[in-house]
């Protein structure tokens, strides 16, 4: 047995967990999200963007349709967008979220409220037999569903998919335009917003108008922002690394040994002229997490207590021991 195939025997099963654990992660992000609009979007006449937003508004036209069937209406042109110009891979994976989620979204909305009329009015005082009323507190329920629906929409995008609708839009932007994943999402939500505004705001084409429906379009705007940065937290999480800048007079020997062996990082040497002094200076530059700051600033103060310091955040870091450069298609939040 030749040493490739003894190799693709051993990492067989991990590939195979991992494709497990793709599509758990999927159905987990779908279910969140679909948990999201029925508890806390829906029932309030949110309009957070995406083709669930969309379907919110055309709800108010034909209330006895629910929205996540309202939904698919929108999901098959742009799936077959995605089928076009993003491929395969990811579209299938796409495909799956788009149908599963307004599915979801269906039958969470069937269990949570006690009969058809609630359910066609979308009545928040029947949400769980009035225990979830949140129609006094717009700005909690817009904060809530918000995060709820953005921590979904990450955990889906993090297996390089999306729950379909504007977030496949996004994706085309991102890929044929170079506009990041997130802009792009919160520039397509905006104008779903508007449409919201025009539509439940301002009763555009017969549409009844609620209570405060001025209002709702801009509770929207702040849905679309919480949701747009918690979809970015959850795919890149917190960004940690930090760059160090050590500017001294000395070749600081000590401490190019230290931060290669004992801290084992990567280090470039820059020679650098002091404006003021005219002397010749020797300065490092160095990516360390957050957790290994304060430890190098104890090792500089040792090693070199007459440096100069500046640290400053890494914006997005790639390379060995940090992260790998993305794929042309990947989705990038930030």
């Amino acid at each position: 047995m030749s040493t490739s195939t003894i190799l693709s025997k051993i990492f067989e099963p991990v590939t195979h967990f991992q494709w497990w654990k793709d599509w758990f992660v999927i159905l987990l992000g779908c279910t969140i999200l679909a948990t999201g609009f029925v508890l806390f979007i829906n029932p309030y006449n949110l309009v957070p963007g995406g083709v669930y937003g969309l379907s919110i508004v055309v709800h108010n036209f034909f209330p006895s349709w629910q929205v996540g069937t309202i939904s698919y209406a929108f999901e098959i042109p742009l799936e077959i967008l995605m089928f076009i110009l993003i491929g395969m891979k990811m579209s299938s994976r796409t495909v799956v979220a788009a149908l599963v989620t307004p599915f979801i979204m269906n039958l969470i909305s069937l269990a949570v409220y006690p009969d058809a009329a609630s359910l066609q009015a979308l009545d928040s005082s029947k949400i769980l037999g009035g225990r979830l009323d949140l129609s006094e507190h717009l700005l909690l329920t817009t904060l809530i569903g918000a995060f709820v629906v953005g921590v979904g929409q990450g955990l889906v995008a993090r297996t390089q998919a999306t729950g379909g609708g504007t977030d496949i839009v996004a994706m085309i932007m991102q890929k044929y335009m170079r506009i990041r994943f997130s802009r792009a999402l919160l520039f397509v939500d905006g104008m779903v917003v508007l449409f919201g505004l025009l539509v439940i705001g301002f009763g555009l084409g017969g549409a009844p108008t609620p209570p405060n429906s001025i209002h709702l379009s801009l509770y929207s705007l702040i849905a679309i922002f919480v949701c747009t940065r918690t979809v970015a937290f959850v795919i890149n999480g917190m960004k940690e690394e930090k760059i160090i800048y050590v500017i001294g007079n000395e070749p600081m020997k000590e401490l190019r040994d230290y931060i290669l062996h004992d801290l084992n990082r990567g280090c470039t040497a820059i020679k650098s002229t002091g404006l003021y002094s005219g002397k010749e200076k020797d300065m490092l530059m160095l990516v360390v997490t957050q957790k290994e700051v304060m430890r190098i600033k104890q090792i500089i103060k040792k090693l070199e207590p007459h440096a100069f310091i500046v640290i400053t955040d890494a914006y997005s870091t790639y390379g060995e021991g940090f992260r790998p450069l993305p794929n042309p298609s990947e989705i990038i939040p930030e």
